[in-house]
């Protein structure tokens, strides 16, 4: 279970996230919604105590984020951003690393390993330095440390990043397959990914609150589009003038850095 209770951050007189609440139970998958820079990797970075709130407190499986931060980190399992990736090790190495950290039996770390290199599709590159791997390839090793220790609680800040078409497909069977035991959080800004996976919606804006609740509910002609642009002042929606349907809010560019991701993991796992 996530909770949130009364979450702020404030820089100065800028306000990054006010006042939000909401709990997650077991077994259902969340998108954080938002245009870029609406607050969701600083509300994320509060619910897993990498960033002290200036108000209110984040818990994972009942355990404080800040209070009780080792026993809530043992049930969770975080992707930030830009994922805890160490350029010179190879995926295997810093699977090792990071169970060794959190101190797994070195059977259960072998089992792991392989159950994660098999779900995150690591297998060609396994021996690679993680430097020389491109995007989408980086972004999978850091969802297979987030998934390692097999946490209870999922909290993924843009995690389709550089994935290519395929690999978002794995990542949406993986996510359906997860969310039936797990509780998920998944911060994106693409909407059709959240229509996707998602079970419910938080949508926020300028740091607050402006929806919670199944994705049907806020979804129109079952789609997300016109809602968001509608609520988060974005304009008008793709098909009325705005941006391309494709991109459901994503620039253009990225989807062409994925596409070159694409090819740059063909010739990585093959060479």
């Amino acid at each position: 279970m996530i909770e949130a209770r009364g979450l702020s951050k404030y820089y100065g007189p800028f306000v990054a996230v006010e006042n939000i609440s909401f709990v997650i139970p077991q077994g259902q998958v969340v998108a954080f919604l938002g245009p870029n820079g609406a607050g969701k990797t600083t509300m994320m970075r509060m619910l897993t105590g990498y960033l002290a709130p200036s108000a209110g407190s984040g818990a994972i499986a009942g355990h404080d984020v800040l209070g009780d931060r080792i026993a809530a980190s043992r049930h969770l399992g975080y992707l930030p951003e830009n994922g805890p990736i160490y350029p010179d090790m190879t995926p295997l190495e810093l699977l090792r690393f990071f169970g060794e950290a959190r101190e797994l039996p070195a059977e259960r770390l072998k089992t792991r390993i392989e159950d994660v290199i098999d779900l995150c599709a690591l297998e060609l590159v396994v021996e690679k330095p993680i430097g020389k791997l491109s995007r989408g390839y980086r972004q999978r090793v850091g969802m297979a440390q987030a998934l390692l220790h097999d946490p209870a609680v999922l909290i993924m800040d843009e995690p389709t990043a550089g994935l290519d078409p395929n690999q978002i497909r794995q990542f949406r069977e993986n996510i359906q397959r997860l969310g039936r035991t797990k509780t998920l959080l998944i911060s994106t800004h693409i909407l059709h990914e959240a229509e996707a996976v998602a079970d419910r919606v938080l949508l926020v804006n300028n740091g607050r609150l402006l929806f919670d609740g199944p994705v049907d509910e806020l979804a129109e002609g079952g789609s997300l589009e016109r809602p968001f642009y509608r609520l988060t002042g974005g304009g008008a929606a793709p098909g009325d003038g705005g941006e391309d349907r494709a991109s459901g809010g994503e620039p253009a560019q990225e989807a062409a850095e994925a596409e070159a991701d694409a090819g740059a993991e063909k010739e990585e796992a093959t060479g």
